[in-house]
């Protein structure tokens, strides 16, 4: 039954907020994605191939990762992903490099990478990370920074303290290029705790006004009894045209199986001129 219940739930709120057009301009478009892939936990071994077809289905460009494992007997998730969809993989750790048990966030893309980075996020006890990479897109520069925050519903001032962190390491980088920030914030585009990001636009929810207001979920009702949108792709106001956004990953196997207790937010974008 919760199942059933799972899958009406996902058919609703595909109806609630419907895929934006595609424009027709001939201008060049990013395809981005943010997904949670749940490490190595319910069934890693069949969930890996309806993670790889449904990223593959995407073509996205850029698609970053979160709660990213490898161990002495699992080999690194997003290297996995990465080779088996002909990606390059930036992996970001506060584990020490070398060390089997490693744990943190990836980006993956068929983009030319200029230059990566990555910071720890304050507190370093919580072990949380932001990666940076700059990207050459249809011959300019793109910042793509990457995250996962806090997780708890009582966390709110380490989010923000979080996000404060790593604003400060985005403007490190900032000299002009456009920017896109993306991950799984643990909470709501519109949460106090990410004022930080002032000055960047939640695209699924400029597409979607109403979707928030609809229930639109990024947690699988499957795994989770709460309805929230918390796996963003945030882009820098007047820097991109929107064109499309929808929620992804949220289709399960024959035998059932989920790609993870999380879906995925996909977005094109199209740079402007600025």
């Amino acid at each position: 039954m919760k199942r059933l219940l799972a899958a009406l739930l996902v058919l609703s709120l595909a109806a609630c907020a419907s895929t934006s057009p595609r424009a027709t301009a001939a201008a060049p478009e990013l395809r981005v994605a943010t997904f949670n892939i749940y490490h190595d936990k319910a069934e890693w071994p069949k969930r890996l191939p309806l993670i790889v077809d449904q990223l593959r289905a995407l073509d996205a460009d850029v698609i970053a990762l979160q709660e990213v494992l490898q161990t002495a007997d699992l080999p690194n998730q997003a290297q996995t992903l990465g080779d088996a969809l002909g990606y390059s993989v930036q992996f970001v750790s506060t584990d020490p490099e070398g060390q089997p048990h490693r744990y943190g966030n990836a980006l993956l893309t068929r983009l030319p990478v200029q230059s990566r980075d990555w910071t720890a996020l304050e507190p370093r006890a919580d072990s949380r990370t932001m990666g940076h990479a700059r990207l050459q897109f249809a011959g300019r520069p793109i910042d793509v920074y990457f995250t996962h925050l806090h997780h708890t519903p009582e966390g709110e001032a380490l989010r923000r303290r979080q996000l404060q962190d790593g604003r400060t390491f985005m403007g490190r980088h900032d000299d002009g290029a456009p920017a896109l920030v993306l991950g799984d914030f643990n909470a709501a585009a519109s949460a106090p705790e990410l004022d930080a990001l002032d000055g960047f636009v939640d695209v699924y929810g400029a597409l979607h006004p109403d979707a928030d207001a609809c229930g639109v979920t990024t947690l699988n009702p499957h795994f989770f009894d709460e309805r929230r949108r918390i796996d963003h792709v945030f882009a820098e106001a007047g820097r991109f045209e929107l064109v499309e956004a929808r929620v992804v990953l949220d289709t399960p196997g024959a035998d059932g199986t989920w790609p993870s207790d999380h879906f995925g937010t996909f977005v094109v974008l199209r740079p402007t001129g600025r």
